[in-house]
């Protein structure tokens, strides 16, 4: 049966994420918004400080321990900030870590997991193609073997963290396997010969974070650098989205409540017609579908976080979830506006962030036009969770 009283823990974990962003991030956000200057460099360090980058994983591999409905705690206040907070644990904790967790050997853990964990080291992912996104079995990265090396040559595009991160999962074609057996993953670091990074700008949202482009040519990394075998790198890609997607649509309650909050806010303070204006019904209309859309992504999002607790396969659960949210942050941040009018409209006022940034996640970690085919496939039986969309481990205190 799922629970939905927080534990004390988790709720010591909410404030306290919730005071940082709060205190140290809050009153900042615009402007960094504004100038479309990354503010990772100088929250990095502080969330690495306060454990909050190994949120979900396991004590024994440096990370603080809580589980994947706490992951899902700490997604929603960052992104009632920023979208940008929460895309750092998107990649770094979700794509990359909990990948790292899932299927890294035992010295791949050692030298990669334990630093993320602990937030000396960040991580990234690199699926993403300039030719190639949604097709993930189309990627044209490849990966040729060369003795005790592989070399890779290819491009990512759209890739978050790009300019901080100290790693990146890459995900490559090798050998003369075509589809989805063709393709491999590997831990490449950003120090490597022949990686280069370069930032985007101009982006319709998320300005405030880091998202750019992964160049590898010929590069080379040692045969060990290989994360599973050579034929499970699309099984390895699935189950880091399923983890991904889940970050994203946590983090939308987050979008939904600061829409909310804001509505609520100048609902009581605007006066039209000698009264609040939330004395209108059509007002309270508007408020009560973001409410409703709140209530409804909320319990998508802890079914899918209570399965992944139990290790139980959750990939139509977290694309529900996924799909859902993400609507319901863009419907949230649309009315906001409305209900402040011209000020909504207005770069004086955050509601035109919110919605440049929700319009984001209905595109990021596979937009939700795939989602709905997720959801088709598995009603009629054309996906029956297969092995390929495994879960990850279940949370177990102290593992």
């Amino acid at each position: 049966m799922i629970d939905l009283k927080l534990s004390e823990e988790q709720i010591m974990l909410r404030d306290s994420v919730r005071d940082y962003v709060e205190r140290d991030v809050a009153p900042k956000i615009d402007e960094y918004d504004k100038a479309q200057k990354s503010l990772y460099p100088e929250v990095l360090p502080k969330m690495g400080e306060l454990g909050i980058l190994g949120v979900c994983i396991p004590e024994k591999y440096g990370g603080a321990g809580f589980d994947y409905i706490s992951l899902a705690l700490v997604c929603e206040e960052l992104e009632r900030v920023d979208t940008s907070l929460r895309v750092i644990m998107s990649v770094h904790t979700a794509l990359s870590s909990c990948t790292l967790w899932r299927w890294a050997s035992r010295d791949q853990k050692e030298k990669y997991l334990a630093p993320q964990a602990q937030g000396k080291k960040i991580g990234a992912f690199g699926l993403t193609e300039p030719g190639c996104g949604s097709d993930v079995a189309n990627i044209q990265t490849r990966a040729v073997r060369e003795g005790d090396e592989y070399v890779l040559n290819g491009t990512k595009q759209w890739i978050s963290l790009a300019d901080v991160a100290d790693s990146f999962l890459i995900f490559a074609r090798v050998g003369k396997e075509k589809g989805v057996k063709g393709i491999a993953s590997f831990i490449v670091d950003k120090e490597c010969p022949g990686l280069t990074t370069t930032s985007f700008h101009n982006k319709l949202g998320v300005r405030a974070g880091d998202t750019g482009e992964v160049s590898l040519q010929n590069v080379r990394i040692p045969a060990e650098k290989l994360l599973g075998k050579e034929t499970e790198g699309f099984k390895i890609a699935m189950t880091a989205l399923d983890n991904g997607r889940y970050t994203v649509a946590a983090g939308a309650l987050g979008s939904i409540r600061a829409s909310l909050e804001a509505s609520i806010k100048y609902s009581h303070e605007r006066k039209a017609f000698g009264q609040e204006i939330g004395k209108f019904q059509l007002i309270q209309e508007h408020l009560a579908y973001m409410q409703a859309g709140y209530d409804q992504s909320q319990l998508l999002v802890y079914k899918a976080g209570w399965l992944k607790n139990q290790g139980i396969d959750n990939t139509r659960e977290t694309g529900m979830a996924k799909w859902q949210a993400t609507n319901y942050a863009s419907d949230a941040a649309n009315r906001a506006i409305q209900i402040h009018g011209a000020m909504g409209f207005s770069g004086d006022f955050p509601l035109e962030r919110y919605w440049r940034n929700a319009r984001a996640n209905t595109i990021l970690e596979g937009t939700n036009e795939i989602q709905k085919l997720i959801q088709g496939s598995f009603i009629l039986g054309y996906r029956r969770k297969p092995d390929l969309r495994c879960s990850l481990p279940s949370y177990k205190p102290g593992e």
